[in-house]
């Protein structure tokens, strides 16, 4: 045993001499000087290039290693033996990762790639203002040399663009709104469940409302080509209750933007409006609701029917008016011009961010100015109806589960008679149908019954249906603007006719 480790001793004393001998004779600037003549070498007779992705570039994050690994979560398959779960702040999906020097392969354009995710231990830290992660995490990308530009020159911008779209699919949608002050914007989780698939509405006119938005989200390069802001207005009109927010709710949902809630009598003047346009984000839908009720923006063809009083027209004119909201155009003067809004939607300050969509909702179009109503600032008018029959479909398949045959068909053909001479809005008739969704033969012989009573009802009496549902509109509308503002919600016109009674008084 002591010849053993005798010999053992002398073979390691052997190879320290080499060993210090070796570094006698090749000092580290030689060795550095092989190996690097080395990798030239290797480099010449191997097809394949590498490329580093590491988590942190010096002291900053490295936007591109997030992207890769958000990119390729998307790709790695759930059956896989090892995989890291994230889930980011403000997210409600769980993504998959590549763990420790785990490799996925990929294809862009034909070709095929290679990712190794390569995590070490970092070396012991010095002081530092910012203590860095005790491992070192990085992407390694394989790639033929052939296929160098290729990939340089797109694959890296499409895996940021897809990123940014996964990370935005998975964020919660936000709906902003003007906070107790006025400030801008303070904004809660949308959760809004309304979808299309849900929504009331005649399948033709939502497939093609469908249609116009994805041609919008897909539309980038086609406004840059022809020189347009990449933006869309939709004027959504029609009575109360036929599913006007349901409508911005499903848009929403269906593109994956985000809401702001624009109420423009909490908006002192045109400069103001413009900081508020400023402050949102891109992939948003601007709404203002009830335009004809905000702000008096009301048709200036109608408006100016006493001429000869110069008071009269300066009430009268809508960019003229004073009140909550409006006022003389003055900057300073909390108000806001017809001439501010026409700019907020399509004027230069329009075109601070992309992909917005705009939209306007209104119980009376013939209230609104021709200036807003013409393309480039709503450019896409749905009217929301009372319930059709298809609608009425849609409603007993959501609360009820009725599905296409389910029902039977002479009740059925019943329901089609009497649904359009009824005129009852989708929020009627789900209010009817939440009542007895516990028992579904109940409510459908209810609500079958409801429709005759409405439908015999209108034929007795004779009434006119438009100037009925105008009516109803405006009686909704006046106690609106009662609550909202009772001290300054008065009617300018009234005003004016008030005053010209006085002054006739004092002339008899």
């Amino acid at each position: 045993m002591k010849e053993y480790w005798g010999s053992l001793a002398s073979i390691l004393g052997v190879l320290a001499f080499c060993q210090s001998l070796l570094q006698v004779l090749f000092p580290p600037e030689l060795r550095f000087a092989t190996l690097k003549l080395f990798n030239r070498i290797f480099n010449v007779f191997t097809s394949y290039c590498y490329f580093d992705i590491t988590e942190i570039d010096g002291v900053n994050t490295n936007e591109l290693y997030n992207a890769v690994q958000l990119y390729l979560s998307s790709s790695v398959s759930i059956s896989g033996s090892r995989l890291s779960l994230t889930r980011a702040l403000n997210s409600s999906a769980i993504t998959f990762g590549l763990t420790s020097n785990d490799t996925l392969f990929d294809t862009f354009n034909g070709v095929t790639v290679l990712w190794e995710h390569i995590v070490t231990q970092r070396q012991a830290q010095t002081f530092s203002w910012r203590p860095l992660p005790d491992e070192k995490r990085g992407f390694t990308l394989r790639i033929k040399k052939k296929d160098k530009s290729l990939i340089l020159d797109s694959y890296l911008d499409y895996i940021m663009e897809k990123a940014n779209e996964i990370r935005r699919k998975n964020e919660d949608r936000l709906l902003g709104s003007l906070d107790s002050r006025g400030h801008p914007w303070e904004s809660v989780p949308f959760k809004h469940p309304s979808t299309f698939e849900t929504l009331a509405m005649d399948p033709v006119k939502k497939s093609e409302i469908m249609e116009d938005l994805k041609d919008f989200a897909n539309g980038q390069s086609f406004y840059l080509k022809t020189g347009r802001a990449w933006k869309r207005g939709y004027l959504l009109y029609g009575p109360p209750g036929t599913g006007k927010s349901s409508m911005i709710a499903a848009m929403a949902n269906y593109l994956g933007y985000d809401i702001y809630d624009l109420e423009l009598t909490e908006v002192h003047n045109n400069s103001e409006l413009r900081k508020l346009l400023m402050k949102t984000s891109s992939k948003s839908i601007i709404v203002i609701e009830d335009i004809d009720c905000s702000i008096h923006l009301s048709n200036r063809k109608k408006g100016s029917t006493n001429n000869s009083s110069s008071i009269g027209r300066s009430y009268c004119d809508p960019e003229m008016r004073s009140g909550p909201g409006v006022g003389t155009g003055d900057e300073g003067g909390n108000s806001i011009t017809l001439s501010g809004l026409l700019n907020f939607t399509d004027g230069l300050w329009s075109c601070c961010g992309s992909e917005r969509i705009f939209v306007f909702t209104t119980n009376h179009i013939d209230k609104l100015d021709p200036a807003l109503l013409r393309s480039g600032r709503m450019d896409m008018h749905v009217f929301m109806s009372y319930c059709s029959f298809p609608s009425l479909k849609i409603l007993l398949k959501n609360y009820l589960s009725f599905e296409e045959g389910d029902l039977d068909g002479e009740i059925l053909k019943k329901l089609e008679e009497v649904i359009d001479k009824a005129e009852m809005t989708p929020a009627d008739i789900s209010e009817l149908l939440i009542k007895n969704r516990r028992n579904k033969d109940k409510a459908v012989i209810e609500l079958l019954e409801t429709l005759k009573e409405k439908a015999e009802r209108k034929l007795k009496s004779g009434e006119c249906v438009g100037d009925k549902n105008l009516n109803d509109v405006e009686e909704e509308e006046q106690e609106k603007r009662a609550l909202e503002s009772p001290k300054e919600g008065c009617n300018f016109e009234d005003s004016i006719e008030k005053q010209e009674d006085d002054e006739e008084k004092k002339i008899k």
